[in-house]
C-alpha cells in the first residue's frame, strides 16, 4: 500500500532468527532515507535478541551507504540496540480486548461511558462498514479535522490503497457515527488475527456536543472483542498531547512508551530530535483554505514520512 501510494521502495532484512522491515523514502525535500515503516507509529523489529539482531542492523548500515541513505530510523524496538538513545518517545495505549464486552465497558471512564450514552439518546448511531463509501466519507472527516489541527490531509488515493488492499480483505473496517442522515464522526481500525490497531480517527467539530467520538470508539472496541479480538493498539500519542492521552486512558487502556532509534549515516553516530508536532507550520495550514489545505496534502505528504 506505502509503495503504490507513494512510491517508496521496500527493503527487507532477514536473518536466521529475525526480520527487520525498512523502505527507502527518496524524497527532493528531505533526502534519501530509510524507515521501518513510513506512517506506522510502533514497527519493531521481529527479533528477540540484541546479538543476533545486530548482524542486520550492521548490514543495513551497509546498504545504507551503498544507497547514500541520510538516516535509517527504526520506529520501536530500542531494546535490540542498548547503547542508542531514543531518538524520539511516545506514549502508547493498548486495550486487552480478551476480557469481554462487560468488562470493556466497565473499564471505560464514567464521561466516556455517559458520552456513549448520550450520543444514542440524541439519536447519533453508528455503522461498521468496509466500502468504499465508508471511506470516502470518512476522509472528508479526516479533512476537518487535519485543518482544525493545523496539518495537512493525506492524499485521497492513500485511503483508497487502503480500502481496496487491506479493507476488502477483512483486515479493517471503518466506524462512521452519523447524526440526521450525515456523518459527523469515523475512526479507521486496521485487524490482522486478533490484534487490531486503531488508526486514524476524524470528526465533525460541530457536533462534539453529541459525544460521537464516544460512540465511535466504543463501536470498534465491542465489535472486535465480539469478532476475536485479542488487543487493540490506539496508537502513538505526542508526550505534549496531554489531551489525547487522557482520552485513550480513559478508554481503560493500559500505557507504555514507545522509543525511536535513529542512525545519522552521515555523522555516523544515533541521532537525537524533537518530534515536530508543532510549530509555525500549524498556524500555516489552519489558515489554508480545505481545497489547498488538500492540494498541499498531495504534494508534501509522502516528503514528512
Amino acid at each position: 500500500m506505502l509503495a503504490e501510494t507513494y512510491g517508496f521502495r521496500p527493503v527487507w532484512l532477514a536473518g536466521e532468527t529475525g526480520w527487520l522491515p525498512l523502505m527507502e523514502v527518496d524524497s527532493w525535500l528531505t533526502g534519501r532515507r530509510a524507515i521501518g515503516l513510513p506512517f506506522t507509529d510502533d514497527c519493531a523489529p521481529l527479533c528477540s535478541d540484541p546479538g543476533q539482531f545486530r548482524p542486520m542492523f550492521e548490514q543495513a548500515l551497509a546498504w545504507g551507504r551503498e544507497r547514500g541513505w541520510k538516516s535509517i530510523e527504526l520506529r520501536g524496538g530500542r531494546s535490540l540496540l542498548p547503547e542508542a538513545p531514543a531518538s524520539v518517545a511516545f506514549y502508547g495505549h493498548q486495550l486487552d480486548l480478551r476480557v469481554g464486552e462487560k468488562q470493556l465497558f466497565e473499564n471505560l471512564d464514567g464521561s466516556v461511558r455517559q458520552g456513549v450514552r448520550k450520543a444514542g439518546r440524541d439519536g447519533v448511531t453508528a455503522e461498521i462498514s468496509q466500502s468504499e463509501r465508508a471511506v470516502r466519507d470518512f476522509y472528508a472527516l479526516q479533512c476537518l479535522t487535519r485543518q482544525r489541527h493545523g496539518l495537512p490531509p493525506q492524499p485521497l488515493g492513500f485511503f483508497l490503497n487502503l480500502w481496496r488492499h487491506l479493507l476488502t480483505q477483512e483486515q479493517g473496517m471503518v466506524v462512521l457515527a452519523s447524526w440526521r442522515g450525515r456523518p459527523i464522526a469515523g475512526a479507521v481500525f486496521l485487524r490482522l488475527g486478533g490484534r487490531a490497531v486503531f488508526k486514524y480517527g476524524a470528526s465533525d467539530y460541530r457536533c462534539q456536543h453529541l459525544r460521537p467520538n464516544n460512540l465511535v470508539m466504543w463501536e470498534g472496541i465491542k465489535w472486535l472483542a465480539g469478532h476475536g479480538g485479542i488487543s487493540l493498539d490506539l496508537g502513538k500519542t505526542s508526550l505534549a498531547h496531554e489531551g489525547l492521552r487522557r482520552f485513550k486512558r480513559s478508554l481503560g487502556a493500559s500505557e507504555r512508551r514507545i522509543e525511536y532509534v535513529k542512525y545519522d549515516l552521515r555523522k555516523q553516530t544515533f541521532a537525537v530530535e524533537e518530534d515536530g508536532v508543532a510549530g509555525w507550520h500549524n498556524a500555516v495550514f489552519r489558515a489554508l483554505p480545505l481545497f489547498a489545505a488538500r492540494g498541499a496534502g498531495q504534494l508534501l505528504y509522502k516528503h514528512w514520512a
